[in-house]
């Protein structure tokens, strides 16, 4: 593992709630590493792990047999398969005036790949031709929409590369389509970026700048880039424009952090998603950037002491 150095920044000492399933995460480790670095206090929480007493005088979170309190900010690293109790758990923390990472409300909205899309779209962002349906009658006027094969088929609750399919051929992408509508699935159809390469982009943002970068590139007979997928990453530089879009994707989701996956297009840079809990190892490591320290010290110039801030949007 990369070995980050530190120094104390902070202007007061922050209890910070960590919201993940699995403190021996690389993600989560680093997170806890920077606050104990930072002079701060970090505690793992597992959300399934967390029940609510949600009255309108004192709501209270409690993890197992202990009460959480005093907490003055919280970190959401909830997946994907737990969205909506991770998001319940996070919003309750909100309610109590702990200041959260990232809002509920934003998280939400990129778990929804297709608001998610839809949002970008009208923000004037630059995106794979994309098409979506549940149940189409006319399933070639539905693959001549995003170009034709090959193309991309997107289960909307895939991730990390899982329901993504690439119909390199008509017929596969007639029968690939098929299969979703019979299991009553709601798919995007979308436009494969030849000039990719079988590679995207990981853009990370923190508090509105883009921190870090790192080019993805699948691996030999595989399209889709993911790590978790075989794929490797090595380090890349951002043009102008790749940033802007980078940040302006992260600002249409309201997310202070994001890893924002784009893919250079013919005529510009496409993005691909908005991820609200990217992880840290691959960018750490390819980049050397203290990226969890990053984190903390955002953190730190945002949050306030436990009781005096605002309330979170929930």
């Amino acid at each position: 593992m990369t070995v980050f150095s530190s120094s104390p920044r902070y202007a007061f000492f922050m209890k910070i709630a960590i919201l993940s399933r699995n403190k021996q995460l690389y993600s989560t480790r680093r997170l806890v590493e920077a606050a104990l670095a930072r002079g701060h206090d970090a505690h793992v929480v597992d959300v399934l792990h967390c029940f609510m007493d949600i009255t309108s005088t004192r709501p209270a979170i409690y993890h197992r047999d202990e009460k959480l309190e005093g907490f003055d900010a919280v970190v959401p690293r909830i997946g994907a398969s737990i969205t909506f109790y991770g998001l319940a758990v996070l919003r309750q923390f909100e309610m109590t005036g702990v200041y959260p990472l990232n809002e509920s409300v934003a998280i939400g909205r990129s778990r929804d790949k297709l608001r998610c899309q839809q949002l970008l779209s009208r923000a004037g962002l630059g995106l794979p031709v994309t098409g979506f349906a549940h149940t189409p009658d006319d399933i070639k006027t539905l693959i001549r929409l995003v170009g034709g094969p090959p193309l991309i088929i997107k289960l909307l609750e895939g991730t990390q590369g899982k329901g993504v399919v690439l119909a390199e051929t008509q017929q596969a992408a007639e029968s690939v389509i098929d299969a979703f509508r019979k299991l009553d699935a709601n798919f995007l159809v979308q436009e494969y970026v030849r000039e990719a390469g079988g590679s995207d982009i990981r853009c990370f943002v923190v508090g509105g700048q883009v921190v870090a970068a790192m080019k993805r590139v699948a691996k030999e007979g595989e399209f889709r880039s993911n790590l978790h997928r075989g794929g490797h990453a090595e380090s890349v530089e951002l043009s102008v424009s790749e940033r802007q879009a980078a940040l302006l994707a992260a600002e249409t989701m309201g997310l202070n952090v994001a890893g924002v996956d784009i893919v250079r297009g013919a005529a510009g840079p496409l993005v691909l998603e908005v991820n609200s809990s990217p992880g840290l190892c691959g960018i750490e490591q390819v980049t050397g950037q203290d990226i969890a320290g990053l984190i903390v010290d955002f953190i730190e110039g945002h949050a306030e002491p436990y009781g005096t801030g605002t309330k979170g949007s929930g």
